[in-house]
């Protein structure tokens, strides 16, 4: 007999209305709290146009020019050298990356949700110069991209935001 039965399937629903489970996307979820009313802070960087631009794309574009929220977000990164060779050539890098935010309500000025999210990516450098800044381009991308989403599933998971 199966440890994972029907009745199993038919409890999880209750055990996570219990523990305060919530769909983001439910009437009065974060996500629809916040789909089209954030305004993300201004880039001042290529990092923090590209963070930027992946959480708008997230959360949608305010169609005001204040919406009902402030996002502020700062990012910074760091390229380490992640493999070297005997001859102390560098075949691979590391960008590291760090995004501070914090959510504030447009009407109050009241932080609803702050933190700061890191990740890292890796990229090749075994080849030409100009594929070797291709690869670090493209690692930024991802590295944002990354960033972006953890940041997002965060102020998704914000207790009370959809209210």
């Amino acid at each position: 007999m199966s440890l994972f039965d029907r009745r199993t399937l038919l409890l999880m629903p209750l055990a996570l209305a219990a523990c305060g489970f919530e769909p983001v996307y439910a009437p009065g979820g974060a996500g629809l709290a916040l789909n089209g009313n954030v305004a993300v802070s201004a880039p001042n960087s290529t990092d923090s146009y590209l963070l930027v631009q992946n959480l708008e794309q997230r959360l949608g574009r305010s169609a005001t020019s204040g919406g009902a929220y402030n996002l502020n977000v700062s990012v910074a990164t760091v390229i380490r050298a992640a493999a070297i060779t005997t001859t102390n050539e560098t075949n691979r890098y590391s960008i590291d990356g760090r995004a501070n935010y914090s959510l504030r309500s447009s009407e109050t000025g009241q932080v609803l949700a702050s933190g700061t999210v890191n990740d890292f990516v890796g990229y090749s450098a075994a080849g030409s110069t100009v594929s070797t800044l291709a690869d670090e381009r493209d690692a930024k991308q991802r590295l944002m991209v990354i960033l972006s989403d953890q940041i997002v599933n965060r102020l998704y998971a914000t207790p009370g935001l959809g209210t």
